[in-house]
């Protein structure tokens, strides 16, 4: 019988301020960054965690791996791309432990061929001998909206007991360069086709868009079909960039501008694009966007984040075992 194991892939964070620099390097592949944007960078962790600079991001996806074990009742393993424990050294763990079957499943459900497929390289890289089911992106579990509907509805109930306005919600997923969801055809100065990819293609990953965009709207739209005091959604794109060229919109910050402008005061901001607490929910919602917010007039609420979510795990276990299934 084949052993066979599971293994979660995330992004990965720095336990230090002082090992932001390495980090980055990993993150943009050893190119140079500006070292004002080391430093910005560095001033935003020093300002979230416990202690101060310290990301969880690592320490809750563990616990999710350890959660998701004891559901699954298979072992699991967790790999991180940008830092320690890196994906490669984990799946050399799993060949030495005699592993020969992997379930690896991205912790970042919507799928994007530059951010996934550097996981999928990553993972097939040292995977040589071992069969892995490498699963794309899950927007479409139905547990995973159910995740986020639930905690939805703690934030509405704490919004209606202060304020009587309409429940506004303002869906978010983390911003990508436009160049990485353009067809290989956008390229060749060849028109894109929405969905078909060029013409005379046959509808290839290369011949098509990213599906990224559409699958975080897709989750948005299925957490508020859950929701029934969601009559007023929007969505947005968070955390864009230093690198250069336009990364996808619109951004969080002209959508504030555009709410408080039609009069919205109460707004729930809830991330459905990561999976547990970090960087980007802690300082860029938490403490960057709720600045704005204040200056524009408006109260800005957040969900908390899934983490250790029953629900959560559910849609792990669901979606590990159908990919295992077939």
């Amino acid at each position: 019988m084949a052993k066979r194991a599971v293994l979660l892939l995330a992004h990965g964070t720095p336990n230090t301020v002082d090992e932001i620099p390495e980090y980055l390097r990993n993150v943009v592949s050893g190119r140079p960054m500006p070292q004002h944007v080391i430093d910005e960078i560095q001033h935003r962790y020093s300002l979230i965690g416990e202690p101060k600079g310290h990301s969880p991001l690592t320490d809750l996806t563990l616990q999710q791996g350890e959660l998701l074990a004891a559901a699954l009742g298979e072992p699991v393993y967790v790999g991180m791309r940008n830092w320690r424990p890196y994906i490669t050294n984990v799946v050399r763990q799993m060949r030495n432990d005699g592993l020969d079957h992997i379930a690896a499943i991205c912790l970042a459900p919507q799928n994007s061929r530059t951010s996934t497929g550097l996981y999928r390289r990553a993972a097939l890289t040292e995977a040589v001998g071992i069969i892995v089911d490498f699963i794309d992106g899950w927007a479409h579990e139905p547990l995973l909206a159910q995740a986020f509907a639930a905690r939805l509805r703690v934030a509405i109930a704490q919004v209606k007991s202060e304020s009587d306005d309409p429940i506004h919600v303002l869906f978010t997923a983390h911003s990508v360069p436009c160049r990485t969801i353009q067809a290989a055809a956008a390229s060749a100065g060849q028109p894109i086709l929405w969905p078909s990819g060029r013409p005379g293609a046959s509808g290839t990953a290369e011949s098509t868009p990213d599906p990224y965009p559409v699958e975080a709207k897709f989750t948005a739209q299925a957490v508020a079909a859950l929701v029934p005091e969601v009559t007023n959604w929007y969505f947005a794109f968070q955390s864009q960039g230093a690198s250069g060229g336009p990364w996808i919109g619109p951004s969080v910050e002209s959508t504030l501008d555009a709410l408080a402008q039609q009069g919205v005061r109460n707004l729930i901001l809830q991330p459905i694009g990561f999976l547990c607490d970090h960087v980007e929910i802690l300082y860029d919602i938490d403490i960057a966007f709720a600045q704005t917010a204040r200056t524009l007039g408006l109260r800005l609420y957040r969900p908390e984040s899934l983490n250790d979510s029953p629900l959560l795990i559910e849609a792990l276990v669901d979606v590990v075992t159908s990919n295992l299934a077939r």
